[in-house]
């Protein structure tokens, strides 16, 4: 390939092809209150199985199955909060059996040929099996923690989720040291300007730099935060699919909490993501 030369990045998948990704992110919430410091440290690691199940006019339809899950939060002043492997099933514990129903249960998406998620079918149901394996009796528990579970696993939150590690790709062709942007909204809303920084052996490395809004609210928490985020990616050229992926970022703002009557509390989150394909 020329140094000129125009390329077409996108997708190029068929049906049959399984991706493995190895995915494992850190985020660091900081909050100050009266000159008093409070960190809580989410960590999540997981190893994602995307696999391509056809092909549609406008992208490809493809299963995405958690393969393995660990959740781990952890609190300055209260000391671990959670710490949940999902493999690992412990009959008294709630959150093992709830995280452990995700296992193995696919999603449907269809993924656009820039790696726009079009659509996700079955993050709801998902939803439901992990509501109902909490072993929660009343339907009033089960639908309150069906709410905060749609904020991770849902539908559109998994859309949401994973468009990060996908929606990379212009919808024209590019040279090297082009540059092109796209938009996702979300609880995260991102704007991304990306740059080509080279094509050589079947290796695109892109970079790209981003605008982030935060807008978070849940039972008792209200975010509202803003930023940046910095991607680095090396993808196949043949495939599209990223090699590896390392997403930094930060952002500032406020939040407030329903049991402070709504005091406005100086909020940090700095986070740090890695995918790593670990199939090819």
């Amino acid at each position: 390939m020329g140094v000129y030369a125009q390329t077409t990045l996108q997708y190029h998948l068929k049906k049959g092809d399984v991706f493995k990704v190895k995915q494992d992110a850190e985020q660091i919430i900081t909050q100050e209150l009266d000159g008093a410091t409070h960190e809580i440290t989410n960590h999540i690691n997981g190893i994602l199985e995307f696999k391509v199940l056809g092909e549609l006019n406008n992208g490809y339809e493809v299963a995405l199955t958690f393969k393995d899950l660990n959740l781990k939060m952890t609190s300055s002043i209260q000391g671990e909060l959670m710490n949940v492997k999902a493999k690992e099933v412990i009959d008294a514990d709630m959150q093992s059996k709830v995280f452990n129903t995700i296992l193995n249960n696919p999603v449907k998406m269809v993924l656009a040929k820039t790696g726009d998620i079009l659509k996700v079918q079955g993050g709801d149901s998902l939803v439901s099996k992990m509501a109902r394996a909490s072993g929660l009796e009343d339907e009033f528990s089960i639908n309150m923690m069906k709410k905060s579970l749609e904020n991770e696993f849902g539908s559109e939150a998994l859309s949401n989720s994973y468009k990060q590690m996908t929606f990379i790709y212009p919808d024209k062709k590019v040279n090297v040291n082009d540059i092109w942007e796209n938009v996702y909204n979300g609880k995260l809303k991102t704007t991304n300007v990306w740059t080509l920084k080279s094509i050589e052996d079947n290796k695109a490395k892109i970079s790209g730099k981003a605008a982030v809004l935060m807008d978070v609210t849940d039972a008792n928490t209200v975010m509202k935060l803003s930023g940046t985020q910095t991607t680095t990616l090396t993808a196949d050229t043949n495939t599209g699919f990223i090699i590896h992926m390392l997403v930094e970022g930060i952002s500032t703002g406020i939040s407030t909490m329903t049991q402070m009557g709504g005091q406005e509390i100086p909020t940090t989150i700095k986070s740090k993501i890695t995918y790593q394909l670990i199939n090819k």
